[in-house]
Parts: structure tokens; C-alpha cells; sequence
């Protein structure tokens, strides 16, 4: 899994009036917990640009005043008008303590189903994943070259070595569907055929 690097300092206030004044010098509140103690620092938002606006998963290595922590994001929090980064929730790893994340799904191959006129639709961008940080993977590849009209991988057909998926098995990751284009030419087929 790729790795990313912010520097931050601890921060000395936590309540509502630290928090804005934070806010107003264009740093961003955190918080690191799932440790031995929850951590509480600040970082320009800058430091975050590349791990925020970016479907891949990074492990963070977070320099606190001198102090790495190694962590996953966990939670971020947006101004619901300005769309401004607010607060982010990371959570630490640990060698033995297994972890949640968000994976992101990437569709591979040329369906045969879209030869046939179908689109192919892509359900879920992200699997919930349950295993070690030292499993996981930087994105869960599908491949969907057999995938035929009207056919789907569900997440039961998903399987990552080391790694648990927590979404239910029966949910469709990708479908081909069949398309109008697709419909019409069926049943001109199927007229065709009669006619014979």
C-alpha cells in the first residue's frame, strides 16, 4: 500500500474557540485515536491536498512534534457551504489489531457483454475491507472480461488473500446492463428468427 507524509503539531486547545482559530489561519484540527492515548494536532491544509482529494488509501505516517504515528483516514469533515476541509479522524495502526478501511474497486477488462450492446455500470466504487494494514491492498481489481448482458459480479465473488469484505455478498460491484440499443436489437432477432 502506498504511504503519505504530513507533519503536524500537537494541538494545545481543543474547545470551540481554539478550533476556529485554527480554522482561520488555514489549519485543520485532528485527531488520531485507536492508540494508546488519542492525539490531538494541527496541520496546514496543504499537507493534506494529495491524501484527501484522491480515491486511493494511503497508510499516513503523522510527524507530531517529532513523533510518527503510522494511521489510517478514517472520517474527514467538510464545510457543508464553502466545501472547506474542517476536521479529519485518523485511526492508528497497530501491528496486531485488525482494521477497517474503505478500499477502492477498479473495473478491468472489456466485458462481453458491452460486444453485445450492453453498459457496463459500476455499483460500489469502495468495499468495506477488515484485515491487517500490512494486507491491504492499494485498490481491489475486478476483472469483468466474462461478464455477459444482463450479468454481475457481487461482492460473494470477491476475494483479496488476508482480507475480509464486510459488504453483503449478494450486492452487484458491477453489471452489465442491457442497454435500449441493446433491447431492439434483441427483439429484431427474435422477429427475424420467426419470420424464418
Amino acid at each position: 500500500m502506498k504511504s503519505f507524509q504530513i507533519k503536524g503539531t500537537a494541538r494545545l486547545g481543543v474547545g470551540k474557540k481554539a478550533t476556529k482559530a485554527l480554522r482561520g489561519s488555514d489549519l485543520v484540527p485532528c485527531v488520531i485515536y485507536g492508540g494508546e492515548n488519542v492525539i490531538h494536532f494541527q496541520a496546514h491544509e496543504n499537507e493534506f491536498r494529495k491524501l484527501v482529494y484522491t480515491p486511493k488509501v494511503y497508510q499516513t505516517a503523522i510527524d507530531v512534534d517529532g513523533k510518527v504515528y503510522e494511521a489510517f483516514m478514517q472520517a474527514l469533515q467538510f464545510h457543508p457551504v464553502t466545501d472547506k476541509l474542517m476536521h479529519i479522524d485518523f485511526l492508528e495502526i497497530r501491528e496486531n489489531v485488525p482494521v477497517k478501511l474503505q478500499i477502492p474497486v477498479r473495473l478491468d477488462g472489456y466485458a462481453r457483454g458491452i460486444q453485445q450492446g450492453g453498459r457496463l455500470k459500476s455499483n460500489l466504487r469502495t468495499l468495506k475491507a477488515k484485515g491487517y494494514s500490512k494486507d491491504f491492498p492499494d485498490e481491489i481489481v475486478i476483472d469483468v472480461t466474462d461478464l455477459g448482458l444482463s450479468e454481475s459480479v457481487r461482492v460473494g465473488d470477491v476475494k483479496v488473500p488476508g482480507i475480509e469484505i464486510l459488504n453483503a455478498k449478494s450486492v452487484p460491484v458491477a453489471t452489465v446492463v442491457v442497454t435500449r440499443a441493446a433491447r431492439a436489437a434483441m427483439a429484431d432477432n427474435s422477429t427475424s428468427g420467426k419470420k424464418k
